[in-house]
């Protein structure tokens, strides 16, 4: 393998990597913000968790 192809291919590795993280850190973000229903609140009632 030529140095030229090596260098591409470990930018394409570097680029792939990065958007892989960038995808995931998307998708728990999506998560957490659509998890909130769960903390709707119910009159009388004390909330289930500190943080709703």
């Amino acid at each position: 393998m030529t140095a030229q192809a090596q260098k591409r291919l470990a930018i394409a590795a570097a680029v792939t990597c990065a958007a892989v993280f960038l995808a995931a850190n998307a998708h728990l973000l999506a998560v957490a913000l659509d998890s909130q229903p769960a903390c709707a609140a119910v009159t009388g009632a004390a909330p289930a968790k500190r943080a709703c």
